[in-house]
């Protein structure tokens, strides 16, 4: 029995000197940023932190704002970025805590908090008035946002958007167990791999090259803890009172094989929103502007045309 006791408390010293060892080499910010900023991309200082914001399309053209969802960055909306840019001013950003924008000092990750800080930076580099979208995490940051500023939204699209309470999160969040925080702040390419995967009604849409490029932003210096610190703050409380203010158009989309944030929560955004128009993809997951970014482009164009 004393064997076997030795030897697991070897094999777990054995893991975090591993561990030790790996977060001790992760790149840093400015690093993976010479590597991975693009030609349009540009740092913007705004809520005390330098922000990586991407735009393409016309200066003067209709402006959209579309936001990533947890764990990934502005890419998540390229291939609807590239579709709309013909037409549209299309305005992408990295959320605080997240790839080439990276942790915020204050550790301030708070729904509330980072709603503040979008408005913050939408105040800089967005027009009067513009549309709004978001995934996930996104779509949650963006109807927030078209609550508190209804002068400013002309129209929502909100994309499996978090709201309300899911995975044990409500008015309280839920606990960030050891084998998440693990995944977190390594992000090793075969976890990537399966994480993503998940997200999609059919993985082999998901690229390798996304794949890639995922688990080498999660692995910035310090965007590990970044994101366990978020988990640790993100509370889902009744989100109807706040809908209900909503007075922009919006579309809701949701992936009909969602395993993250199920389906049937889409028909619960479009009730309590009074303007809103459901659209159910049936061969899609939590990641439909991915995965069917045609579908969900055209449905885009044809509210903006309203």
């Amino acid at each position: 029995m004393w064997q076997r006791i030795l030897g697991g408390l070897v094999l777990i010293i054995v893991v975090l000197v591993a561990v030790i060892a790996f977060l001790s080499q992760q790149p840093g910010l400015d690093e993976v940023r010479s590597e991975w900023m693009g030609p349009n991309d540009r740092l913007v200082n705004a809520a005390g932190m330098e922000w990586r914001v991407r735009e393409s399309g016309p200066a003067g053209a209709p402006a959209i704002v579309l936001i990533h969802g947890f764990s990934h960055s502005l890419e998540a909306f390229d291939a609807v970025a590239e579709d709309l840019q013909s037409d549209y001013r299309v305005i992408r950003f990295d959320l605080p805590g997240h790839a080439l924008t990276g942790p915020r000092e204050d550790q301030a990750y708070s729904v509330e908090d980072t709603v503040a800080q979008v408005s913050a930076l939408l105040d800089e580099i967005a027009p009067e008035q513009f549309a709004i979208g978001g995934n996930s995490l996104g779509g949650l940051v963006a109807w927030r946002y078209a609550a508190a500023n209804p002068d400013a939204v002309s129209h929502l699209v909100l994309i499996s958007p978090g709201g309300y309470p899911n995975l044990g999160v409500g008015d309280t969040p839920a606990p960030v167990p050891p084998q998440i925080q693990l995944f977190l702040t390594m992000a090793p390419d075969a976890g990537v791999q399966a994480a993503t995967a998940a997200l999609y009604a059919d993985p082999s849409r998901l690229s390798a090259d996304d794949v890639a490029r995922i688990g080498a932003l999660m692995r910035i210096d310090g965007i590990g803890d970044a994101l366990i610190q978020r988990i640790e703050q993100f509370t889902l409380p009744d989100p109807n009172p706040a809908l209900r203010t909503i007075q922009s158009e919006t579309l809701v989309i949701w992936g009909a094989r969602d395993v993250m944030i199920p389906a049937l929560h889409g028909p619960r955004f479009a009730a309590a929103i009074p303007n809103a128009e459901l659209l159910l993809i049936t061969d899609a997951g939590h990641m439909a502007q991915a995965e069917k970014p045609g579908d969900v482009s055209n449905a885009i164009r044809d509210l903006l045309a309203n």
